[in-house]
C-alpha cells in the first residue's frame, strides 16, 4: 500500500490487543433458537425492493406468534409495496443482531419471507399498543412478515459451547 495510512474504527474501551478473545467460530442456529434471539431484541433492518433495487430501513419490531411485525406510515415505500402485493405478499428479508463491537462476539439472524399489511382493525390496534415507533410520526399501518426461511449464526470463542 504505497505509504497510505490504514485507519481502523476506534473503540471506546481499549486497543484490539487488549480486547482479544482468541480464535472465534461461527455456529449455525436452528430456526427456533434464531427466532428466539430475534424476539429478544427490538431493533432490526428490513430489506425490500424499491424501483427494482434493494432498500434497507432500520425499524423496531415485535415478534408475535412467530411473525415479525413492524409499524409504518402512509406514503412509506414499504407500506405501498405491501399494500400492492397480492396473495402471499411481497418478498422481504429481515435482519437483527447483537454483536459486541469490541469482541465481535454475538449473533445474527436473517429471516426471509412474505410481508403484507395488517388490515384487521383489532390486530392493528393491538400492534399500535405493543409497538411504539422510535420516530415522532403518525404510524397508522403495520406490516406482518411471515418467515419462510430462518437462518442465524452465533459468533463465539473457539472453545465456547453452543449456548455461550
Amino acid at each position: 500500500m504505497s505509504g497510505e495510512t490504514v485507519r481502523k474504527p476506534s473503540t471506546t474501551t481499549g486497543t484490539a490487543q487488549d480486547l482479544a478473545v482468541g480464535p472465534r467460530r461461527s455456529i449455525e442456529l436452528d430456526s427456533d433458537e434464531a427466532l428466539g434471539l430475534l424476539g429478544s431484541v427490538s431493533f432490526g433492518r428490513i430489506v425490500f425492493t424499491r424501483q427494482a433495487l434493494p432498500t434497507v430501513r432500520p425499524v423496531n419490531h415485535v415478534l408475535d406468534n412467530g411473525d415479525i411485525v413492524i409499524r409504518t406510515h402512509e406514503g412509506a415505500a414499504l407500506t405501498t409495496r405491501a399494500g400492492q402485493a397480492a396473495g402471499q405478499g411481497v418478498v422481504v428479508a429481515y435482519e437483527a443482531d447483537a454483536i459486541d463491537p469490541d469482541t465481535h462476539l454475538g449473533w445474527s439472524v436473517v429471516v426471509t419471507g412474505y410481508a403484507h399489511l395488517v388490515t384487521d382493525t383489532e390486530e392493528l390496534t393491538r400492534y399500535q399498543e405493543l409497538l411504539n415507533p422510535w420516530v415522532h410520526r403518525t404510524m397508522d399501518y403495520a406490516v406482518r412478515i411471515r418467515p419462510e426461511l430462518i437462518t442465524g449464526v452465533r459468533l463465539t470463542t473457539d472453545g465456547a459451547a453452543n449456548g455461550a
